[in-house]
């Protein structure tokens, strides 16, 4: 059992493409607002009822790269061989700053950089109730084509042996109850219903 973040301290959650993490940091942003969740930057096209400044801050590969340039992402990398993703440093640095219990909901290779940039932060691995749930969530959420939901599926099989290198692990078997343990992680106490 891990022990719980301190307040003003940084929670990264990560996991396997369509585990659900933008689900997840989605219920604890609209349930949880002692919670500062970090909006990622992408290069990637909105998903229907996606908005720009909520969801995601979608760029254009070059915004993407002067972002890069100019040393502003705490963590960015290229997801799948095709788009960047990355978390602007200023937005996770003045959360803190306030006091706020900060979530990142990131893929593993940004993981792994927050990691070395930030050690002392907390790591959640969000992991499927099995590979069969897993697949059928990336199917059945129809939007990519087949071609990618197989390259997506290539590198969950990669992400999922990662597991060992987070501090814990939230089963996300239902959304309201994997919300609860990872706010209950960060030391808020969770909502009854």
């Amino acid at each position: 059992m891990s022990k719980p973040a301190p307040s003003g301290s940084i929670t990264v959650l990560a996991g396997p493409t369509a585990v659900g993490k933008g689900t997840v940091s989605t219920f604890v942003r609209d349930n949880y607002p002692e919670v500062s969740l970090s909006v990622s930057a992408t290069t990637r096209s909105p998903r229907p009822g996606e908005i720009d400044g909520v969801h995601y801050h979608f760029l254009s590969q070059e915004q993407f790269e002067q972002y890069i340039e100019q040393g502003a992402f705490l963590e960015w990398a290229t997801v799948h061989g095709l788009n960047k993703y990355g978390t602007l440093k200023h937005t996770v640095e003045e959360a803190a700053a306030a006091g706020k219990r900060v979530l990142l909901e990131i893929d593993l290779q940004g993981a792994r950089q927050v990691r070395e940039a930030l050690p002392g932060a907390h790591f959640v691995f969000l992991a499927p109730p099995s590979w069969e749930e897993l697949v059928a969530r990336l199917t059945g959420r129809g939007t990519e084509s087949p071609e990618e939901q197989q390259r997506r599926l290539e590198t969950a099989r990669l992400e999922l042996a990662a597991e060992s290198e987070f501090d814990q692990t939230i089963v996300n078997e239902h959304v309201d109850v994997a919300a609860a343990e990872l706010v209950q992680s960060m030391g808020i106490a969770p909502r009854t219903a």
